[in-house]
């Protein structure tokens, strides 16, 4: 089993827990940014902390926190830390985190054509309202 995933996870797996492989990818991207990171770092490239934070103005401190440390731990993505005072601290993507790239550009894809379908619909609303 890969070393770079989290025990829970690992445990999951073990326990047979996993009712279909979808299940697994979803653990592993689920979360409320996990996705939009995942984009910008694979598309854009590498990200200092500060800058991924800016990126989302309503995320916290701490969930961005957590939710690279995930992906860290998981193996989507590497956290480089460079000997500065103060830190800096950069994320990019992993050849596995390239992996996913495809399902989150399909996914952006897709948000970006039902978003605009349902903008039509709703403009087509109003417009008979």
């Amino acid at each position: 089993m890969a070393d770079k995933l989290r025990d829970e996870i690992k445990e999951k797996i073990l326990n047979g827990d996993y009712h279909c492989e979808k299940e697994l990818t979803l653990s592993l991207i689920s979360g409320k940014w996990k996705v939009v990171i995942l984009w910008h770092l694979g598309v854009e490239g590498t990200h200092r902390f500060s800058d991924l934070q800016k990126l989302f103005s309503k995320i916290s401190h701490k969930v961005l926190t957590n939710q690279l440390r995930e992906l860290e731990e998981d193996g989507i993505i590497h956290r480089e830390v460079y000997p500065e005072v103060p830190p800096k601290v950069e994320y990019s993507m992993t050849e596995l985190g390239m992996t996913l790239l495809p399902i989150v550009e399909m996914m952006y894809e897709w948000g970006k054509k039902r978003i605009e379908e349902l903008k039509k619909e709703e403009k087509t609303y109003r417009t008979f309202k």
